[in-house]
């Protein structure tokens, strides 16, 4: 990802008013975050309970939005759409993001069950577990760090694209 000033960081959510904007707190490590290692910046709001937001580039230009977390959480051990990581040492939570523009002011909403602190990008990265004599367990890792780019992007795109 390319570095974001807090002002193109706050101009770029679709789905979240102006207000929203504004009241957002920041990522906690904001000033060490290095852009370069990210392949989306993903957040908890310190100050909202239930609120996250989710920072991608797509087609070169920053795409934020906002989410909302479930009131509860799934009654068995759920798979994040995300990463698709089976042995997640985190909890995968349902989260809903209001769709952007039109479709979003009339109430449309899109959900996914994503890990609940966005730990996606660390759990795509762990190593997997050989599955076979001569299994090329690096290039399983680099297919699950490609396909978790593509599931970010793909849900971000559905909320941007909606009307």
């Amino acid at each position: 990802m390319h570095a974001l000033t807090e002002k193109q960081l706050r101009a770029a959510f679709v789905n979240a008013s102006q207000r929203e904007r504004t009241v957002m707190t920041l990522p906690t490590a904001w000033a060490d975050l290095d852009w370069d290692d990210l392949d989306y910046l993903g957040w908890r709001d310190a100050k909202l309970a239930g609120v996250g937001y989710v920072v991608v580039e797509l087609d070169g230009q920053a795409v934020g939005i906002q989410l909302r977390r479930g009131e509860s959480k799934p009654r068995t051990r759920a798979q994040c759409s995300w990463c698709e990581d089976v042995t997640l040492p985190n909890d995968v939570v349902f989260y809903a993001a209001r769709r952007a523009g039109k479709s979003g002011r009339n109430g449309n909403t899109v959900g996914t069950l994503v890990c609940e602190g966005f730990e996606c990008q660390v759990n795509a990265r762990r190593t997997p577990p050989p599955a076979y004599l001569g299994y090329d367990v690096e290039a399983a890792r680099q297919r699950r760090i490609e396909t978790m780019r593509l599931n970010v992007a793909n849900f971000v795109r559905d909320v941007r694209d909606s009307d």
